[in-house]
């Protein structure tokens, strides 16, 4: 069946990661790009239902832009690759991740079927800034994806000039451009649209197949990975054991073993806890803005911008950690975004400039760090640039998805790699700092107890039992 727009692609090639906040949702970023196919069989068009097999339940949408070719596209530099772009238009990356186990990384089962790729109607590039493009999602009518194009890892001219190098991209072919965070399942009866800029929208409703999928073949399945996949949100976990020693453990503790691994550059030097009664333990989402520009702040500062994305793609147990340069002469957040990371699960705030609202957050029920309050807004010093990039705080560097552990005395990063051994052996030193200072408070020297020397260590043995 033809598609009512005409499109006949021969390939349909999909991106893993490409949007910076679906890769901290995931916590990874990709240093090239990654694609699976898609058959052309499984392209459909707006209005048109995504059929589910009976006994699944993991279907899952997956708002993204379309880029169209428009002809032959053999080793196309980057500088020529949007000549190359007959169209972009809205697309539903669409799948059922209950057959996913059995892809071994295909996709072709959980989203190559006929009809999981309906695509709308197409967009003259001419019209439009590509770099500039707002990407959004709407289920059931309620906005779940809202992102950019600026937030892209790999632009347009990036994919087509990677691809072409060894695949000849031709008229009609469909590249999928990747999605945002906010992807997740949808149930029978769900209505998805997914809109670039104020376009016409595509449209697709959710329906279950009327039988099972017959034999032979795999059957549906739910794994947890799976599982993980469809609902998306997740990031990236710190054992239930890590976290409940690094809630009981103190950030100077903490320093000390970091600096026996030889790592002395992770507490955040100057900022102040306005809720120093709470912990805070997390990983890092981060937020970067760079010096105030008018005319950036211009395209880059209003509606959905960096700073809101941010707050919106922050998933429970994250800690949203914002680069502001050190600077202090403007507010980086406010008590409303900061009500808004409540809802959305956050473990905590850091920035290393200045909080607006500030009395709000000594009451608030969220863990801020900030190296100070100021009344005025982004647009006097900074342009909230780009989300889920390495970024400098406080004289830290943070990448998302690094552990940070905050209490009355500050923040301080552990690397994800050391965190377990890190927290486990903290703990130890605080239980032998416990023994110490009862021995200190009954009037012993610390001459051989501080720290402990062999003898007495044997006593402590004998306390610790």
């Amino acid at each position: 069946m033809s598609h009512p727009l005409g499109l006949r692609p021969t390939k349909i090639i999909a991106v893993h990661l490409n949007f910076r906040s679906r890769a901290a949702e995931r916590g990874r970023f990709p240093e090239e790009p990654s694609y699976f196919l898609k058959p052309p069989s499984s392209l459909t068009w707006s209005d048109t239902e995504l059929v589910r097999p009976q006994g699944t339940e993991l279907s899952a949408f997956e708002g993204e832009i379309a880029v169209i070719i428009g002809r032959f596209a053999k080793n196309v530099s980057r500088a020529d690759a949007h000549e190359y772009i007959a169209a972009i238009a809205p697309a539903n990356d669409f799948g059922v991740h209950d057959l996913r186990y059995a892809d071994r990384g295909s996709n072709l089962r959980s989203k190559g079927a006929d009809g999981y790729t309906p695509v709308g109607r197409a967009i003259d590039p001419a019209e439009v800034d590509l770099g500039d493009l707002r990407l959004r999602t709407w289920v059931n009518g309620e906005v779940v994806q809202d992102d950019n194009t600026s937030d892209l890892l790999f632009d347009f001219a990036y994919l087509i000039a990677d691809l072409s190098r060894t695949i000849t991209l031709e008229p009609g072919d469909i590249i999928l451009t990747g999605t945002p965070t906010g992807a997740t399942t949808c149930e029978p009866g769900d209505v998805i649209e997914v809109g670039i800029n104020d376009f016409e929208r595509l449209r697709n409703v959710i329906v279950e197949a009327d039988e099972e999928l017959p034999k032979p073949g795999a059957r549906p399945k739910v794994t947890a990975a799976d599982k993980s996949a469809a609902v998306g949100g997740e990031v990236p976990a710190i054992k239930p054991e890590t976290e409940k020693l690094l809630q009981q453990v103190c950030t100077a503790t903490i320093y000390s073993q970091l600096r026996k691994r030889g790592i002395h550059h992770t507490f955040f030097t100057g900022l102040k806890p306005f809720r120093p009664d709470l912990k805070m333990v997390g990983v890092a989402h981060t937020l970067r803005f760079l010096p105030l520009r008018e005319d950036q702040f211009t395209e880059r500062g209003n509606g959905m911008n960096a700073q809101k994305r941010a707050v919106e793609s922050i998933g429970p147990g994250q800690i949203l950690v914002i680069d502001a340069r050190d600077d202090h002469e403007a507010g980086t957040l406010g008590d409303i975004l900061a009500a808004r990371l409540i809802k959305r699960g956050a473990a905590g705030v850091v920035s290393d400039g200045c909080f607006r609202d500030s009395p709000a957050f000594s009451e608030i029920e969220l863990p801020s760090y900030a190296a100070g309050a100021h009344a005025a807004v982004l647009g006097r010093k900074h342009v909230p640039w780009e989300v889920g990039v390495d970024v400098a705080c406080a004289g830290v560097l943070v990448r998302p998805g690094d552990i940070l552990v905050g209490d009355g005395e500050g923040v301080i990063l552990i690397p994800p790699s050391i965190v377990d051994e890190v927290a486990r052996d903290s703990a130890q030193q605080e239980h032998e700092e416990k023994f110490i200072l009862e021995r200190v408070e009954a009037g012993e020297s610390i001459d051989g107890l501080y720290p402990l020397g062999k003898a007495k260590r044997a006593e402590y043995e004998d306390w610790a039992t």
